[in-house]
């Protein structure tokens, strides 16, 4: 249902194959971390390596986010480096061996991701819409692995859902139990995997009581999904909510005001053993005072609309607050 659905794959631009070849013979030899039997290389002392490698996820608002967070820790007196490999399947391993030393990840989805790893595929979900009770589970998933993951910011990419602003003012549209109390049937743009994910339609029924009349299957967030809202087709789309593009379709968010989406806020994840530092944890942690979900979809419509590049970006707003 989400461009991180896949777990790691996402909203990336295609990548160059010199490039993927040479991340690929990079991370070729990357062991799965620290076993529980080598419980020496959890529980030594945190590391503070002054060279570190920053890890992205290849679409543009983990670009961002890495790009933040290596300018941080290059002004704590870090050398920081960046490596974009998109696909978590490949990162992640890499973070646990030392190869990689901080990735920006997205809170509900990594604790789901390695506990799947853990438990397999089948295993009850430990991500929630409850942000403590989601740290508390990811942080028991990562420590073993070697891996520690710094404190959540006001920052948050989860599923959102959107509607158009004249449909929300004729009908006094601001939640989506405003939609739910409403009584009006709604035929939904989103994935195809909607109509059987409980967050998606049987969550809408369910938490808000909408009359979700069917699933239109035009993707998460796509311009299809949107143009189907904005002409009327639809009524609403799954989208996220750092998308920059809705004011483009006339569309705005109905607030999750009983959330029911999972708590996907962002936090940095860093390899115990060489970036585990107060050192490190207080560069990356001067981001979490200032940045918001609506600066992230700002940042990210700079990128994917106005083709600014991102390291321009994030340097740009990290000066305006003061950061650099």
């Amino acid at each position: 249902m989400r461009r991180r659905a896949g777990r790691g794959a996402g909203r990336g631009a295609g990548r160059d194959a010199a490039v993927v070849a040479g991340v690929v013979l990079l991370l070729a030899g990357c062991s799965s971390g620290p076993s529980l039997e080598t419980q020496g290389q959890v529980t030594a002392p945190p590391g503070d390596s002054r060279h570190l490698v920053v890890g992205s996820a290849g679409f543009t608002e983990s670009d961002l986010l890495a790009q933040m967070y290596s300018l941080l820790l290059n002004k704590a007196g870090y050398g920081a480096e960046i490596l974009s490999v998109a696909n978590r399947e490949l990162y992640e391993p890499a973070l646990e061996s030392g190869q990689i030393d901080v990735v920006p990840e997205y809170a509900a989805t990594f604790a789901d991701w390695l506990n799947a790893k853990k438990n397999g595929a089948d295993a009850k979900p430990v991500g929630s819409p409850d942000l403590d009770a989601t740290m508390r589970a990811l942080r028991g998933l990562a420590t073993p692995r070697g891996l520690t993951v710094l404190d959540p910011g006001r920052a948050v990419d989860q599923n959102a859902f959107a509607v158009t602003a004249s449909f929300a003012g004729q009908h006094r549209l601001k939640t989506l139990s405003d939609l739910g109390k409403s009584g009006l049937k709604v035929r939904l743009a989103a994935g195809d995997e909607c109509v059987q994910r409980p967050y998606c339609e049987p969550g809408l029924k369910k938490v808000y009581g909408i009359d979700i009349t069917s699933v239109d299957p035009k993707g998460v967030g796509t311009t299809q999904a949107k143009k189907a809202v904005q002409s009327g087709q639809d009524q609403m789309v799954l989208t996220t909510s750092t998308d920059a593009t809705l004011d483009n379709f006339g569309l705005v968010l109905l607030k999750d005001d009983k959330k029911l989406q999972n708590a996907d806020y962002i936090v940095p994840v860093v390899n115990r053993s060489r970036a585990g530092s107060e050192g490190v944890a207080n560069a990356l942690g001067r981001l979490n005072s200032v940045l918001t979900t609506a600066d992230l979809a700002s940042m990210n419509e700079q990128v994917d609309s106005w083709r600014r590049l991102p390291q321009d970006v994030a340097r740009t707003y990290l000066e305006e607050k003061g950061l650099l």
